[in-house]
C-alpha cells in the first residue's frame, strides 16, 4: 500500500486532499510542505517561519501504543514553534477519535475553543465542522493561532484548487472565524467528563 492509500483509508473523504492536489504540494511547495514516511508512519504537514501545521499523521496498527506517534509530535517539537492541527468534533460513540483526542491531549495540545472552522467538502459537497488544537512552545495565544491558520488555509488547502478539483474551496474569510465568546466545550474536558461517566 501507497502513502496515499494508507492516509486515504484511514481519514474520511471529506478530510481527504486528493493524491493529485498533495504531490503537486509537495512538488511546487517542497520548501513547506512535507511527506514523513516510514514503515509503520505517515505525517503530511507544513513548516512555515512562525509555525508548523500537520495536515495528516497516520499509524499503522501494528505500530499503535509503542511511542512511535509520540517519536513524530517530539521531532515537530523541537523546531520550537507552534503546532496546528484540525480534529473532528469529540463524538463519545467513536473510539478512534476518543484515542486520537487523548493522544493530543497527552502531547500537550490546547483546544483553541474561540477558532470557528467549517468547510464544505468538494468530494461531498457538505458542510465539514472541525475543531483546532495546538501545541505552543511559548504560549502563543488564540488569536495567533487563527491568522497561522489563514495562512495555512490560503497557502495550502486551497493551493491551486480551481486547477485540481474543477472547482474552488470557499475564501477563508467563510471558513474560519475568531470569537472569545463562541458557544464550545472545550474538546478535552469532554473526554474526561466521559471518563467519569464511566467510571
Amino acid at each position: 500500500m501507497n502513502w496515499y492509500e494508507k492516509l486515504n483509508q484511514y481519514f474520511p473523504v471529506e478530510e481527504m486532499k486528493s493524491k493529485e492536489h498533495m504531490e503537486v504540494l509537495l512538488k511546487e511547495k517542497g520548501d513547506v510542505y512535507y511527506k514523513d514516511e516510514g514503515p509503520y508512519h505517515v505525517l503530511m504537514y507544513a513548516e512555515f517561519p512562525s509555525f508548523i501545521f500537520i495536515d495528516y499523521v497516520y499509524v499503522s496498527k501494528e505500530a499503535r501504543g509503542k511511542g512511535l506517534g509520540h517519536e513524530l509530535m517530539e521531532k515537530l517539537k523541537e523546531k520550537n514553534k507552534p503546532i496546528i492541527l484540525e480534529v473532528e468534533p469529540f463524538d463519545y460513540q467513536d473510539t478512534d477519535s476518543t484515542k486520537r483526542l487523548r493522544f493530543y491531549q497527552r502531547e500537550g495540545f490546547r483546544h483553541a475553543e474561540s477558532i470557528g472552522y467549517t468547510r464544505k467538502s468538494l468530494a461531498t459537497d457538505e458542510a465539514n465542522t472541525l475543531e483546532i488544537l495546538y501545541w505552543s512552545p511559548e504560549g502563543k495565544n488564540e488569536e495567533q493561532i487563527y491568522q497561522q491558520m489563514k495562512k495555512m488555509y490560503e497557502d495550502i488547502h486551497t493551493y491551486k484548487d480551481e486547477e485540481i478539483y474543477g472547482k474552488p474551496y470557499q475564501p477563508v474569510d467563510e471558513v474560519l472565524s475568531y470569537d472569545d465568546d463562541r458557544d464550545v466545550d472545550n474538546i478535552f474536558q469532554a473526554i474526561d467528563k466521559e471518563d467519569e461517566k464511566n467510571e
